[in-house]
């Protein structure tokens, strides 16, 4: 089971930093505007302290961690205690599912795709969000690992490791966004979202089956 330890404990230093880093925050919402549809019904894994889940409209919520669920519940989502890799919804339950950067926590990545996956619609999407283990800003979260709380059990991926993922899960459809071209601390207005990958060190997909 991931460590939801440091998402307990330092609840009010996650929120805090999308206080400090608001532009950034932004760039990555629009990012991911750009790959959620506004239709049917939608969960995030991972859902924090839906910071995504409530202004991209998605229902529901799930994650490990209480603290964060109580911040999810006062932003209006309706959330569930559980980890990626044993979703308690049945088959078929979601027209969206949306994971934002808890791909780089979960102990299983083909086990939590392949939930998505049981869990969506035939038609539904499968979208991600996730700062690339090859960008810039991967490299320093990578060296930072052990002094930040959040990042010190992460296991960050490349974009072609999870595109790897996705097809053997059994998505075949793929669009790309990706944003934040410069180091955190030097953007103080959002950044542009453009098609693909490999500039931006946040990068979004959607994928469908």
């Amino acid at each position: 089971m991931p460590n939801a330890a440091p998402f307990e404990e330092h609840t009010r230093r996650y929120e805090q930093w999308f206080d400090e880093y608001e532009a950034v925050y932004e760039s990555e919402l629009a990012a991911l505007e750009r790959l959620v549809s506004p239709r049917g019904r939608g969960i995030e894994i991972g859902v924090g302290s839906a910071r995504f889940a409530a202004p991209l409209g998605i229902d529901v919520g799930i994650d490990p961690a209480e603290a964060m669920l109580r911040q999810a519940r006062e932003r209006g989502v309706d959330v569930a205690r559980g980890v990626a890799e044993h979703l308690p919804f049945r088959d078929d339950s979601f027209d969206t599912a949306l994971i934002v950067t808890t791909i780089c926590f979960v102990d299983d990545i083909p086990r939590t795709l392949a939930e998505a996956d049981r869990i969506l619609t035939p038609s539904g999407d499968l979208v991600l969000g996730y700062i690339d283990k090859d960008s810039p800003v991967g490299a320093v979260y990578q060296e930072k690992k052990e002094s930040n709380p959040f990042y010190r059990d992460a296991t960050f991926v490349t974009t072609a490791e999870l595109v790897d993922a996705l097809e053997a899960a059994g998505f075949t459809d793929f669009e790309f966004v990706q944003t934040i071209y410069h180091w955190l601390e030097e953007i103080d207005s959002p950044e542009s979202v453009e098609a693909g990958y490999g500039d931006g060190s946040f990068v979004g997909i959607k994928a469908t089956r």
